[in-house]
Parts: structure tokens; C-alpha cells; sequence
């Protein structure tokens, strides 16, 4: 690619670079980049929404840039206060160790972990002095960190903000010192932390680094971004046909969405699917199949994707309940048994809020018969088929 082609693909799908004139002259300059992406290993599993950074990280990864993947197992034990309207509760080393190699995993299947330069900031973090860290925070006013809308919002309802999350802007911004970094990524929700990096490199005498933030995918539901503790998430750990089906579940609203977010549609494409769609040319059922296929091709493989497109038409266009995901459920276990139990023992929901949710929407059916009580108990058997929500269907063994 030419330089043109280069800065077109590498400013395209962000929200706000910080500044594009200098990604421009960097590029230009032909300079060999650090790119920086922070990672806190909070959650064992990543999902859909976490590989919108992840791809634009590869984009730079794939251009020869020097890509550095940092883990935070120090600022993971403060917990970053982003989006959070009360303190979180620290992880514990262990926590973080088994977290830890989940991530590898998954971020492996985006970009070759052969081609980036893993590190952790306890390396540099862990040995700050009383010191240093007294001599690190005259560098940031109080006024400067509150401004944060996280900070802000929590002071507005005399909600309490721990003097370590104030911390945690200041040491990830220390990450892009220690390593230099001449770009950062994150979402808009980590504007506020990336723009401090490029602050405080300035105040070490650094040229301050380039910061580049990505849209948030909102979740299944429509309304919150993508999180697991809203389940509204599709995980990358998930079975290819768990995510087409959780896919399909959509909007068709949002579908324009996911289209502009994961699969790099530009607003011309996509003007064009939806006058498609409006003239009837195209059904938006089938729209939608070949955008779940487009996603689980690009984050599973190809071959997956087309078992769990055939899968996905033979149990919900056809009823053949045969393609459903089998479920053998463990030896002893209870034929009458409360429905929260047998969802989570087929893997369907992670906690009893999300099963809460679903049955209180009438979203969860076993045999045909509608839940209706979160406190039902429900009987089942060799072959009975649970539905939960629209696009999941399984059949124990």
C-alpha cells in the first residue's frame, strides 16, 4: 500500500484521533511506531466488543509497527473506575494469574502473538518508591483527574470514590512513559486515560503520543455497550453456533451497526443494504444470516461459520430439532430441578440475574412449555428441548 492507502485504512472506523495530522506525519515520516493497546485481566473472557480495538491494533501490527500488548496486573488489582458508578472490588494476584492466560488465547485468534511484544506493568509499577509515586503525582492537579465524567457523576450524588481509583488514570499514563509509546489505542470510553498518557510523556519531556479511540459495539440488547455483566455480550470463547444464534437475535436496527463496527462497512455500503432492504430486493432475515456469517468467518473460522449457518436454518426456518446443540448433563443430576440450575448446567446463562432477566421476558421455554416463574422447578428427560431466548436451542441427552 501507498501512503494514502495506508493512513485511509488506519484512521478509518476510529471516533477521534488525537491528532490526525500527527498519525499523517508520522506515517509520512516512514518512522517504525510503538503502538500501545492496555489490557486489565479483570474477566477470563473477551467478547465481540474487544475486538474492535484488537483489529485496528492488528492493522498496525500487520504494517510493521512494533506492537505492545500490555498487560495490567498491576492496575488490575486497583481496578480501572471507568464507566463504574460505585469502587470495584480489587482482584486478587490469583485472579489475575488465571485470567491471564485466557486473554493470551483469545487475542491469538486476532492477531499472531508471535508478531507482539507482550508486557506487564508491575515490571515498572511494582518498584515505584513512596518516593517516586509522591514525585509521579505532582506532576497531575486533583482538578485534572475529577474532571473525568466517572469522578464527576459520583461526586454529583455524594457517592464515594477511593483515593486509589484517583490512581489509576495516573498509572496507566506512567505505562506510556515507561514504554515511550508513540500511539495508544482504547475505546471512547478510555479517552480520558489515553489523552493523560499523552499529558504526562509531556511532562517527562516526551513528545506526547498519538491517541486513537475506536467506537463501542453496543450489545444484543440494543441500548448498553457489550458487557458480560449485562449479557449482552457474544464471547469469543463461545461455540460458533452459540454466537450466530446470539447474533441473529439482533435488531435489524442494529444490524447497520455491527455491520459499520465489525465487518468495516463503509456508510456508502451500507446505505445501499438498507435501500435493498427498503424496496424489498433483499429480506433483512437474510441480510442479517450473512452478517453472522461474515463475523463468525472473520472471529471463528469459515468452515464453522457455514455449520452454524446450516444449523442455525434447519432448527429455527425448518424445526428440525435434531441440529440442536446437545447437552449431556451431569451423572446424578436431579430430573426435577429448579430451571436456573438446568440453565446453568447446560451452559446457557452464566449467573441467576441473567436467568432472572430472561424468564421475566418470557424468553426461556422447556418442551414448549413457558417458564414463567423464576422459582419454578421443571422436569425433564432424555430429549427435551430448552429454549432460551430467541436463537439458542439445546437438547439434553
Amino acid at each position: 500500500m501507498n501512503e494514502l492507502e495506508i493512513i485511509k485504512e488506519l484512521t478509518f472506523g476510529t471516533v477521534n484521533i488525537y491528532s490526525e495530522n500527527e498519525l499523517i506525519s508520522a506515517i509520512k515520516s516512514g518512522k517504525k511506531l510503538k503502538v500501545k493497546l492496555g489490557a486489565d485481566p479483570t474477566a477470563p473472557d473477551l467478547h465481540l466488543g474487544h475486538t474492535v480495538v484488537l483489529s485496528k491494533l492488528k492493522q498496525f501490527c500487520d504494517l510493521g509497527h512494533e506492537v505492545l500488548f500490555l498487560i495490567g496486573d498491576f492496575t488490575a488489582q486497583i481496578g480501572d473506575p471507568t464507566g463504574r458508578d460505585k469502587t470495584r472490588q480489587p482482584l486478587t494476584l490469583d485472579a489475575i494469574q488465571h485470567n491471564l492466560q485466557s486473554y493470551f488465547n483469545q487475542v491469538g485468534r486476532i492477531i499472531d502473538p508471535t508478531k507482539i511484544t507482550v508486557v506487564y506493568n508491575s515490571h515498572w509499577l511494582g518498584k515505584l518508591t513512596n518516593a517516586d509515586i509522591v514525585s509521579l503525582l505532582a506532576k497531575v492537579t486533583l482538578a485534572r483527574i475529577t474532571e473525568r465524567d466517572d469522578f464527576q457523576k459520583r461526586i454529583s450524588k455524594n457517592e464515594p470514590i477511593g483515593m486509589h481509583e484517583l490512581l489509576y488514570p495516573i498509572f496507566q499514563a506512567y505505562d506510556s512513559v515507561e514504554l515511550r509509546a508513540d500511539v495508544e489505542l482504547g475505546g471512547t470510553d478510555q479517552t480520558f486515560n489515553v489523552l493523560m498518557g499523552r499529558f504526562l510523556q509531556e511532562q517527562f519531556g516526551q513528545k506526547g503520543q498519538i491517541a486513537i479511540t475506536m467506537p463501542l459495539l453496543i450489545g444484543l440488547d440494543g441500548v448498553h455497550k457489550m458487557s458480560k455483566s449485562l449479557g449482552n455480550y457474544v464471547g469469543l470463547n463461545e461455540s460458533a453456533s452459540q454466537a450466530f444464534g446470539k447474533l441473529m437475535s439482533i435488531s435489524d436496527d442494529l444490524m447497520w451497526h455491527y455491520f459499520a463496527v465489525l465487518l468495516n462497512k463503509n456508510d456508502q455500503h451500507i446505505a445501499q443494504m438498507q435501500e435493498e432492504v427498503k424496496s424489498g430486493a433483499v429480506h433483512p432475515m437474510n441480510l442479517k444470516k450473512d452478517m453472522a456469517q461474515a463475523i463468525v468467518t472473520r472471529f471463528w473460522s469459515a468452515d464453522e461459520a457455514a455449520t452454524a449457518r446450516n444449523q442455525f436454518e434447519a432448527l429455527f426456518q425448518n424445526k428440525d430439532y435434531s441440529q440442536a446443540t446437545e447437552i449431556e448433563l451431569p451423572v446424578g443430576f436431579a430430573n426435577s430441578v429448579w430451571i436456573v440450575d438446568l440453565l446453568k448446567s447446560l451452559g446457557a446463562i452464566q449467573t441467576s440475574s441473567d436467568a432472572k432477566r430472561l424468564i421475566e421476558s418470557g424468553s426461556v421455554h422447556v418442551d414448549e412449555m413457558i417458564v414463567a416463574n423464576f422459582k419454578d422447578t421443571v422436569v425433564w428427560r432424555s430429549g427435551t428441548i430448552v429454549k432460551v431466548g430467541k436463537h439458542r436451542i439445546y437438547k439434553i441427552k
